[in-house]
């Protein structure tokens, strides 16, 4: 006859409370550069899948939100003609003008008339970021 031997369980073992603070903290140890989620995971005792879970719903609430798509409107490029006045031997073709109009989010507006390239446009959006 073989004796087996039985575990009997009296008590229910309770889960675990982490409050939000050691979470954020784990977190952010987990976040550095170089730093090994497993081994903090280890060192506070617990999974490191716990870890992931902690860093996905912590992640979630910062994440801000993507700014929304501004309405453009493109319209036809204004001619523009020499006054009459002027002496001209021959007949002066119309300039054309581009003008291009853009309404940032903080209500700042950017409005660059004749002809502008791309690098303009950009140092000119990037002293506005700036301000």
């Amino acid at each position: 006859m073989t004796l087996s031997r039985v575990e009997v369980i009296t008590s229910v073992e309770r889960r675990r409370r982490w409050p939000r603070a050691e979470k954020e903290r784990l977190v952010a140890l987990a976040l550095e550069p170089g730093a090994s989620a497993s081994e903090i995971a280890r060192s506070a005792g617990v999974h490191v899948s716990q870890l992931f879970r902690w860093r996905k719903q912590l992640c979630e609430r910062v994440t801000p939100q993507l700014p929304a798509f501004l309405p453009v409107t493109v319209e036809p490029p204004m001619e523009t003609v020499s006054p009459p006045d002027e002496p001209s031997p021959r007949k002066r073709k119309a300039r054309r003008e581009g003008r291009i109009e853009i309404e940032l989010a903080s209500g700042d507006r950017l409005r660059l008339e004749g002809d502008v390239d791309g690098r303009t446009l950009r140092e000119a959006i990037a002293a506005l970021r700036a301000r």
